[in-house]
């Protein structure tokens, strides 16, 4: 599984690595350790604190500092639903949860799941998703 430092997660939740620190100083993610002292967050463990944040942000208890840029969010996977021929992904970008519907094919070619980083792109009703 994929981990994430500090400083990387707090670009996928859109706040600065000093926010970032101190949610994990308070226990509000779990980090551990790797060889060289670095901490870091589990990609699994992310995904589920970054709906807690974006729910939050959304209803208004924190202040969410995202932006998009030419209508890019990068995020991370938070849920993959498989069909048979479709494809549900979920991206939380910040305080924003974007979901796409795409084909089984194209999120397996991504190699998609939950803790990975994304990004959602968005064109008129159509949402693009990139890996990252």
């Amino acid at each position: 599984m994929q981990s994430y430092t500090i400083g990387q997660a707090a670009r996928l939740l859109g706040v600065s690595p000093d926010t970032a620190r101190r949610w994990a100083d308070a226990g509000r993610v779990e980090t551990h350790r790797d060889e060289s002292g670095r901490r870091l967050i589990d990609g699994r463990a992310l995904a589920a604190f970054s709906v807690e944040v974006g729910q939050s942000a959304a209803a208004g208890e924190e202040d969410a500092a995202f932006t998009s840029a030419r209508n890019a969010f990068p995020g991370i996977v938070t849920a993959v639903t498989l069909g048979d021929v479709a494809a549900q992904v979920e991206i939380q970008a910040g305080a924003h949860r974007l979901v796409s519907l795409l084909t089984r094919e194209a999120v397996e070619e991504l190699g998609l799941e939950v803790g990975m980083r994304a990004t959602a792109r968005v064109k008129a009703t159509s949402v693009f998703v990139d890996r990252s």
